[in-house]
């Protein structure tokens, strides 16, 4: 762990396993987990708690303060999971009295130029594409994939298992299971494929579709289509996640994709 070329406040509290590698800078307070590498002029500032076996590569800046007028300097966090990779000029602001942290989850891949304000909380098992920017409050579910250059307006929620087009800017809600794509941000259908690589089978995909046809393919409003889902539609765990997504909704959800003569 001794990197006579790295600053690293003598009260962080680091695994005797970490490797700094020359020009970071360590805050006091910082705790760093057992196996994690950290690469040349990365900066941790105090509130980071960051996992085992994580990889922060270099120029990446973590636990800076939120870039919210209302922070008032409380002592908030960022929580890094286990095994997570941090490419190359990733910021990741701490919390703010809101929720007085931001969280990243286990086995996540963070790639180079990725933006994660404050409050945000990402689950495990996700993938966040080069450059793409998160505000502050979003919550993205497990399992979930961000292209690249995707932009997310504060406070949306994003379901479990799902992908992002790359540049989309997204502004509403996002259920779980589904693709999303296009501009404005719409419904291109149920992650299939994703889901398949993670063990569902095909009777589960097809129930899930069944629900997303009501919902976006019918020609229903929300309400309705909700009402035909909730009375018709066989109860089975991810008929009631998505049921509670949507009913969660405070931003509402994104809507399904109408053709126009453009297209």
């Amino acid at each position: 762990m001794n990197q006579p070329l790295s600053f690293i406040h003598p009260n962080a509290e680091i695994a005797d396993n970490v490797v700094i590698e020359p020009f970071v800078t360590i805050s006091k307070g910082v705790q760093i987990g057992e196996g994690t590498w950290i690469g040349p002029h990365v900066t941790i500032m105090e509130g980071a708690r960051i996992g085992k076996n994580c990889k922060i590569f270099p120029g990446a800046v973590i636990s800076a303060m939120p870039q919210d007028l209302k922070y008032k300097g409380e002592k908030s966090s960022v929580v890094i999971g286990d095994n997570v990779t941090i490419r190359e000029y990733v910021t990741v602001n701490k919390g703010t009295e809101a929720s007085m942290k931001t969280v990243i989850g286990d086995n996540t891949l963070l790639m180079a130029y990725v933006h994660v304000a404050h409050d945000c909380l990402i689950g495990n098992n996700c993938v966040l594409a080069n450059n793409a920017n998160l505000a502050g409050h979003v919550e993205v579910g497990d399992f979930t994939i961000l292209g690249g250059s995707t932009n997310f307006q504060q406070f949306t929620k994003i379901g479990r298992h799902v992908i992002v087009s790359g540049g989309c800017l997204v502004n509403k809600d996002i259920p779980p299971f589904v693709r999303a794509a296009r501009h404005p941000t719409t419904y291109a259908g149920v992650n299939s494929v994703g889901l398949r690589r993670r063990g569902y089978t095909t009777e589960q995909i097809n129930k899930i579709l069944d629900v997303y046809r009501t919902l976006y393919i019918r020609g229903y409003n929300t309400t309705t289509a909700m009402k035909f889902i909730e009375a018709e539609i066989p109860d089975t765990p991810e008929k009631d996640e998505i049921v509670d997504f949507i009913r969660g909704s405070v931003r509402g959800i994104m809507k399904g994709f109408k053709s126009t003569s453009d297209d």
